[in-house]
């Protein structure tokens, strides 16, 4: 009797032990133990081998990559919500399905945006390096290492979907007034629940806003969202945190207001140019006008192990013939 040839799965990081052992079980797996960010000639090689490719959020599967006259993927499972990484419009037209991993990190990253939202007003970054940083302190002080008061404040929500519905819970608990902008209005219970009031005009809602949080999907038309123009309209006494994607806001702009004072400062997990970090930003922050975290919003064991059973389920549909559960579609984005 003859064994059925295991489809070829290349991974391009390392992923949780667990996923990779269910991998190399059910598929002929490459894995990348050294979780070195593969090339982008290493990328179109592995689609020019492998029936299925597990690429991360980091790895930039262009058209001209899935346009290759050989390439042989057949579905493009990413370990990531966002597809922005990934030109899924080329992939549909050359035949390749396209999966991603929603509804999984929906909770860490609203942890990590909220602890922002705590964060950057209260100082607590600043604070904190005295202690570990060896900087003088003579005790508790009634004037000293002063921030603002969360309850109250009015959060402005960018992006109404899961995550930014999330923030909005946790908010609320903490006293902050809820407001969005959003293609649409959510549901009138979803609403109600969370006490938000809907903002069509971004424009108006960012000129009102104590603190502003960007929750929305990169996409062509969320590119600079928060452009030059937009920022300039914020409050000097504003904050904004931002912990979806870098490119939606205009940084160099981000950083000259912060510096003229012009915006109060601002939370970030996510950068423009990422993994690059401007040195301005770090300068900012060293000075205790920003925060600034290493894109650790979905940084937690439970989440990379559910995206990667998602992942896992996602290819064992495909190949099975069936529509896998999380497609991505060119007119979903």
């Amino acid at each position: 009797m003859s064994v059925k040839k295991k489809p070829l799965v290349v991974v391009t990081r390392k992923l949780p032990d667990s996923i990779e052992t269910r991998m190399r079980e059910l598929f002929d797996a490459r894995i990348n133990l050294e979780d070195t960010p593969m090339s982008a000639e290493q990328i179109a090689e592995a689609a020019r081998t492998a029936d299925v490719l597990v690429p991360t959020v980091t790895d930039h599967i262009s058209a001209d990559i899935v346009n290759q006259p050989d390439c042989k993927l057949r579905l493009i499972a990413n370990f990531g919500n966002g597809v922005d990484n990934i030109d899924v419009e080329a992939a549909h037209a050359r035949g390749i399905t396209v999966t991603n991993t929603p509804k999984v990190l929906t909770e860490d990253t609203a942890d990590m945006t909220m602890a922002l939202i705590l964060a950057v007003p209260r100082r607590m970054i600043e604070g904190a390096s005295i202690l570990t940083e060896g900087k003088p302190w003579a005790g508790w002080s009634p004037t000293w290492m002063l921030g603002h008061r969360i309850g109250g404040k009015r959060l402005g929500i960018i992006g109404m979907g899961r995550i930014g519905q999330a923030v909005a819970r946790r908010a609320r608990a903490f006293g902050l007034q809820i407001h969005y902008h959003n293609r649409r209005p959510v549901a009138p219970v979803i609403a109600e629940e969370l006490g938000a009031t809907y903002w069509e005009s971004l424009d108006q809602m960012l000129a009102r806003m104590d603190i502003i949080s960007v929750n929305c999907p990169h996409t062509p038309a969320t590119y600079h969202l928060l452009s030059a123009r937009r920022l300039k309209l914020i409050r000097k006494d504003a904050y904004i945190v931002n912990t979806a994607r870098g490119e939606v806001t205009d940084e160099d702009t981000l950083i000259k207001l912060i510096e003229g004072g012009e915006i109060a400062g601002a939370g970030l997990d996510v950068y423009e140019h990422e993994p690059a970090v401007n040195p301005k930003l770090v300068r900012l922050a060293r000075a205790g006008k920003v925060t600034l975290m290493p894109h650790m919003g979905s940084a937690t064991i439970e989440g990379r192990v559910e995206m990667g059973e998602k992942v896992i389920i996602n290819i064992r549909t495909f190949l099975d013939a069936h529509k896998p559960p999380d497609r991505v579609l060119p007119s979903m984005l």
